[in-house]
């Protein structure tokens, strides 16, 4: 214990340092009194304040600081798929503006009953009934008291470590300890865990991802057999970190639900849209779910939006408010969400992601070549991973170089995620060109070459 709490401490200080080595290279006064009126005014919170710069502009893959420095984005919060400020959607946004801004609650319109029937048309199987919301959290929410009303139960299986939104509900099915963490009293009851699979260090001691999964799929099958009461399996289809499932493993899954009688819910927040080369990321696997949870990018990177997509047969709450949203058929994010969606379909950025997305990982996995720290390269489209260790023998996360390369790469013009403090998490939008993810690349390489 006491070797384990001596690298996180050396941990966080290498990281701690690499940030205070880039915003002494950020001498550009306007923004650094932006960026103290932020933490004077903001709750302080993790990842998001204080923040590390401020921005002025963002088009496209782009976005650009108040000193005029742009920046590609690669992580843009999963809402960019189509790019930030699309001509067509603001066009869109502007005109329905004009023609009807807002729609009270109890009142419908074309445009929201349109996007519904809409995603019912996508959605696989009998995915028919939709409601919306405002955020994926709020969504995931309204997915839990679906399951609850169809099957009377209130317990939830789901994964350590998976994200699946901030809210009360949404934190005690997700297992993330930065939001579970630090809140006073208990999270919802009945919101059970277990270890997710892995390629490598498997929580369940097998030596290989297949392995992993088998494994991982009958402890799921145990668990929902011992107890027999649950309502619901809640899970993202690929882990957004990124994490792709083994092959067979979400059939498994779907076989031990429906054996036991539980529904099968699928977080395609960050993930639905085109992002995995497929609208949705089930496709991969060839599963349905019960309930489909959208939201991000739905809204084309200009207004907040989700929904939920349901099997008519699970429209069994007609009694009750289960998502009671004042912009529950807001008609302005609503046409977003519709525009959207036809820009992806009608500029074919599925299959794009898809394209690019393995010229990029063909590319990331040539690094593990030239770089003993690249311990892994996974994903599925425009969403991929770059996993950055000591050694490939043990796979022990090296967290200090992960943030090292971060902010050389950001100062280099490119911005991402890190997830699960090294996995180098790469998602650009959906129509990035070509020469631009070839130049993000580059700058990837050279940081990690840099050590």
């Amino acid at each position: 214990m006491g070797q384990m709490t001596a690298i996180h401490t050396e941990g966080e200080s290498n990281k701690a340092q690499a940030r205070q080595d880039w915003e002494a290279r950020q001498d550009h006064a306007p923004s650094r009194a932006l960026l103290k009126r932020d933490a004077d005014a903001f709750l302080h919170q993790s990842l998001s304040s204080p923040c590390v710069s401020a921005i002025a502009r963002a088009e496209g893959i782009w976005i650009e600081d108040m000193a005029g420095r742009r920046t590609m984005d690669f992580h843009g919060n999963s809402v960019h798929h189509i790019g930030y400020g699309h001509p067509r959607l603001k066009e869109a946004i502007r005109a329905q503006m004009d023609e009807l801004p807002f729609a009270p609650r109890r009142f419908t319109c074309e445009p929201a009953v349109e996007l519904a029937e809409t995603l019912g048309r996508l959605a696989p199987g009998d995915l028919g009934k939709v409601l919306f919301t405002t955020g994926g959290s709020d969504a995931i929410e309204v997915a839990l008291k679906v399951a609850r009303a169809a099957t009377g139960r209130f317990k939830t299986l789901s994964f350590w470590d998976a994200f699946h939104g901030a809210g009360f509900g949404a934190a005690s099915v997700g297992g993330e300890a930065t939001f579970r963490s630090g809140i006073a009293g208990p999270l919802l009851p009945g919101t059970e865990h277990v270890a997710l699979w892995a390629p490598h260090n498997c929580p369940y001691g097998t030596s290989s991802l297949e392995e992993s999964a088998r494994a991982c799929a009958n402890m799921i099958s145990y668990v929902l057999g011992r107890e027999g009461d649950f309502a619901a399996f809640v899970a993202e289809p690929m882990r957004a970190t990124p994490l792709v499932p083994a092959p067979g493993f979400w059939k498994a899954v779907r076989e031990a639900c429906d054996r036991h009688g539980t529904l099968l819910i699928f977080d395609e927040i960050p993930t639905g849209l085109g992002k995995t080369g497929k609208f949705f990321a089930s496709e991969h696997d060839g599963v349905t779910p019960d309930i489909i949870v959208m939201g991000k990018s739905l809204g084309g990177g200009i207004l907040p939006i989700a929904a939920v997509v349901a099997r008519r047969d699970l429209d069994v709450a007609g009694d009750y408010a289960i998502g009671h949203y004042t912009h529950e058929k807001n008609p302005v994010t609503t046409r977003a969400a519709l525009t959207t969606i036809a820009i992806v379909r009608e500029e074919g950025l599925a299959e794009r992601a898809a394209e690019l997305g393995q010229r990029a990982m063909e590319r990331m996995r040539e690094l593990m070549a030239h770089s003993p720290f690249v311990g892994d390269v996974r994903g599925r489209g425009l969403m991929f991973g770059v996993e950055m260790v000591e050694d490939r023998d043990t796979f022990r996360p090296n967290h200090a170089l992960a943030e090292r390369v971060y902010y050389r790469c950001l100062e280099n013009g490119l911005s991402f995620k890190i997830s699960a403090g090294n996995v180098l998490t790469l998602s650009p939008p959906l129509v990035i060109a070509k020469d631009d993810l070839d130049r993000a690349l580059s700058i990837v390489e050279d940081a990690v070459l840099a050590g």
